[in-house]
């Protein structure tokens, strides 16, 4: 449980630290205000919608859900 815990903080951390790194590269960008405000405004709704998918694998009782990229087992040939 705790082990668990301690995985879910850094992984929130982590998540925090890249957001943070690209919110701040949106600000410093030279692109103009109304694109600007635009990306910013991507960036907040991946924030959401990265907290969600960490809270929703809190609610289904597993640890914190991890994307697997590449051949499923379903996918690859027999």
């Amino acid at each position: 449980m705790i082990e668990q815990l301690v995985h879910l903080v850094i992984y929130l951390i982590v998540l925090g630290v890249i957001f943070g790194l690209l919110l701040y590269l949106v600000s410093i960008s030279p692109v103009p205000e109304p694109w600007k405000t635009w990306l910013r405004f991507v960036v907040i709704a991946f924030v959401i919608i990265a907290v969600i998918y960490v809270l929703l694998g809190l609610v289904s009782g597993g640890s914190v859900p991890r994307l697997r990229f590449g051949a499923t087992p379903w996918s690859l040939p027999a």
